[in-house]
């Protein structure tokens, strides 16, 4: 499994990406077919139909946005993305709503409650799965850095967790996972933590690591190239006094990214094991050992994924700049005349855009 990681690191983001569009199928599939096993709902009309409707939908609203905030010279200068990129959101709602009427159709006397119990599972499903994976898109077409380091760190933890617990493990983490351990939990931290540290040191200094997907209208190809930004740019720091007498240095030079990925490798190692801990309590609850067989000795797709959904999330907050101008250059003329205004205002009342004035 991790030389299939690497090959497809190898062959890009849009291979990775690929990957991901398909485990996000796989793992919809997974969930939504305990569904059908739990409530026996075979029977019932349309549903397996309807499910797949909805994840069609849902992907092409969340799909649509992307390709409208990042390829939006591509998007404007074709005709008919234009037209889809202008009515997008009322084209999903309009998809959406289709769906929401064939289920009302499809209720059938003395099934309500089973179907509405489908319904609700095949949303909450949605949620999980369609949202995160669309949210991992995202952190991809910033740069692959944005996606290994994180699924990284959580595969590391996941496997240090099982080394230090294996060795040491002595005292029970949680009744949900009786064999994870206090020890394999914070053993698992400090490796993870360093691991991040030395995994962001390597990735930092390639430009096909750190550099955001765009499309080249002259060459018409997507392409992985840029001048790295000063997060990418090795920089020196102080060292506080404390540590400074333990190890000897006063100053340290590493690339600020790495100060993000000890935030990430936190965040796997302290709360990525909620998920796996989540998806445990799930299959407890309806009886059953895995999500699937797909992968021999593994269990399903959600079994390995369980705790990347998490993660997705975590490395995705915060507002996007390239998507507010995006946002901006689709407004009409007379109303980014006036946000422009706005903003002269604002900048101006702060003394910033005089000081810019007078600068130059």
């Amino acid at each position: 499994m991790i030389a299939f990681f690497f090959i497809i690191i190898y062959l890009g983001p849009m291979v990775l990406m690929m990957i991901v569009m398909c485990v996000q199928i796989k793992c919809f599939h997974e969930i939504i077919t305990i569904g059908y096993n739990v409530y026996h709902s075979y029977d019932l009309p349309w549903f397996r139909t309807l499910s797949w409707y909805f994840l069609l939908c849902v992907n092409y609203f969340f799909y649509g946005e992307t390709v409208t905030d990042y390829f939006f010279t591509l998007v404007q200068r074709e005709e008919p993305l234009r037209i889809l990129s202008k009515y997008h959101r009322f084209i999903s709602f309009t998809l959406y709503l289709t769906g929401f009427c064939m289920f009302v159709l499809s209720l059938v006397k003395k099934h309500y409650r089973l179907q509405f119990y489908m319904f609700g599972w095949t949303h909450v499903t949605l949620l999980i799965v369609v949202t995160q994976s669309h949210l991992v898109i995202h952190n991809l077409f910033e740069g692959m850095i944005w996606f290994i380091v994180p699924i990284s760190c959580v595969i590391c933890n996941d496997i240090m967790a099982y080394m230090f617990g294996f060795f040491f493990g002595r005292t029970p983490l949680i009744k949900l996972s009786p064999k994870k351990t206090w020890e394999g939990f914070i053993g698992g931290f400090f490796a993870t933590v360093v691991f991040g540290l030395l995994l962001s040191y390597v990735m930092s200094g390639y430009r096909c690591f750190v550099c955001p997907v765009e499309y080249n209208n002259d060459t018409n190809s997507f392409t992985v190239d840029c001048e790295p930004s000063d997060l990418f740019r090795l920089q020196e720091y102080n060292i506080p006094g404390v540590i400074q007498s333990i190890v000897g240095w006063k100053t340290v030079r590493m690339y600020p990214f790495q100060i993000h990925s000890i935030a990430l490798s936190t965040f796997a190692s302290l709360i990525g094991p909620f998920g796996g801990f989540f998806a445990s309590g799930f299959k407890r609850a309806f009886k059953i050992k895995d999500f699937a067989n797909t992968i021999p000795g593994h269990g399903g797709i959600m079994d390995r994924f369980d705790c990347q959904y998490l993660m997705a999330t975590f490395v995705n907050v915060g507002p996007n700049p390239s998507k507010l101008i995006q946002q901006f250059l689709t407004l009409r003329p007379d109303q980014q005349l006036h946000i422009f205004n706005t903003l002269k205002s604002h900048l101006t009342d702060k003394g910033i855009l005089t000081s810019a004035l007078e600068d130059e």
